[in-house]
């Protein structure tokens, strides 16, 4: 049954039901500090599979994998061009290519495409490999360990940093940028990290189009549409967002393995022992990220329309998180146990269709050499006893504290 709140009502407007009103915080959902997904899966079986929460400006959530699939595909009625929540003051630049609808966004989307394709990554392995190996061997001695800040905000950032070429002396400046970006829920602090970013990168894409190299930035900063290149103010805006996307995705799935297998010594065991076998290995990387989905990135109606029986109104706001799909039930026995022998792990991680993260396969080789660089050197560990896992929701869900610590006996 759904949790009317009465409080919100004077906010609902006039085409929401009362029966569709639930009280959801994506900032602050309830249980989450204990365990941000089985606070998800709550709200999945306690409300209605499509609702209205007045909180962050009033949204819609989606949360089963059904609708959420049909909304991440449906561009005509649910569109990219702002997924924020709550929204971003009206002067933002769109972030290129993700607030792109088709057939504008395909175009965008080319160069990225074509740095991270599977050859690609696979020519990407060593550099990931070696970051991987010399960061752990620094920490193995120790015998403990803040995860988040020595390892899970390491390996990705140095990677990406080398991919563009931007010096590496600056990743704790644009740690704090994306950090702001995705987790803070005023829209104007967001807005001004946003705005920062620019004006960090704003030199260094002025150099990439006047002298362009081999790396990514210059592929991305110097592309043409229909023959011209796209200009300054859109070539800061896509270097953002690929640059937010290379920052946060994989450390924060990183810091959700790592407390995982923490917490579960028998499932730490089985990836030691099979560490060689390269089908288990990626079976259990599908099957924790089914478990531990990251972003939430929102969706506005276009035009008024009917989803199943239910009326939205131009300019609603819709939130299709991810990570419901890999918790749903109807698809998925058992969603909140981890399975490594699960036949198939169904998620959205990485998004559906056009939009569909065009960095999933490096996302995927960086998980796959932390398990097992990490896992040869410090095959067991615990969360350090007196402590707790500081754990995040926002626009994308995080741990954001996590002491570790081994024997090194």
């Amino acid at each position: 049954m759904a949790e009317v709140i009465e409080a919100a009502l004077a906010d609902k407007p006039a085409h929401v039901p009362n029966a569709l009103v639930f009280d959801f915080d994506l900032f602050a959902v309830r249980g989450s500090s204990e365990d941000v997904h089985a606070a998800y899966h709550a709200i999945q079986q306690n409300a209605p599979d499509i609702f209205w929460t007045p909180r962050n400006g009033g949204h819609w959530v989606a949360t089963r994998s059904e609708d959420i699939m049909a909304m991440q595909l449906d561009h005509g009625h649910f569109s990219h061009r702002d997924i924020s929540i709550p929204p971003m003051p009206a002067e933002k630049a769109r972030l290129i290519p993700l607030e792109l609808d088709p057939p504008e966004h395909p175009h965008y989307r080319k160069p990225l495409t074509f740095a991270l394709t599977p050859a690609a990554v696979r020519d990407l392995e060593a550099k990931v490999r070696l970051v991987a190996i010399d960061t752990i061997e620094r920490l193995q001695p120790n015998g403990h360990c803040e995860f988040i800040h020595d390892f899970a905000n390491v390996l990705p950032i140095h990677v990406f940093l080398d991919m563009v070429q931007l010096p590496l002396s600056d990743k704790d400046y644009l740690l704090q940028l994306g950090e702001k970006v995705v987790r803070v829920r005023d829209p104007e602090q967001r807005y001004r990290a946003q705005q920062d970013l620019g004006i960090y990168l704003d030199k260094w894409i002025k150099q990439r189009r006047d002298e362009p190299g081999d790396d990514l930035l210059s592929k991305l900063v110097n592309l043409e549409i229909g023959g011209q290149r796209i200009d300054h103010a859109e070539a800061i805006s896509y270097a953002s967002l690929v640059l937010f996307g290379g920052l946060d995705t994989v450390a924060s799935m990183l810091g959700f393995f790592a407390r995982f297998l923490a917490l579960n010594s028998g499932h730490r065991r089985q990836l030691v022992e099979r560490l060689d076998d390269e089908k288990f290995v990626s079976g259990a990387i599908e099957e924790m990220m089914r478990r531990h989905g990251i972003a939430n990135t929102a969706r506005v109606v276009v035009g008024d329309t009917t989803y199943k029986d239910l009326h939205l109104v131009a300019g609603d706001r819709v939130l299709p998180a991810n990570l419901f799909v890999g918790l749903d039930d109807r698809i998925n026995p058992e969603p909140l146990t981890i399975d490594f022998q699960r036949e198939k792990p169904v998620h959205a991680v990485f998004g559906n269709g056009a939009h569909a993260c065009p960095g999933a396969a490096l996302a995927r080789r960086e998980l796959r050499v932390f398990l097992q660089e990490w896992l040869k050197r410090i095959p067991d560990f615990e969360i350090t006893p007196g402590t707790v896992p500081a754990l995040a929701t926002g626009m994308t869900n995080a741990v954001v504290e996590l002491q570790l610590s081994w024997s090194t006996e």
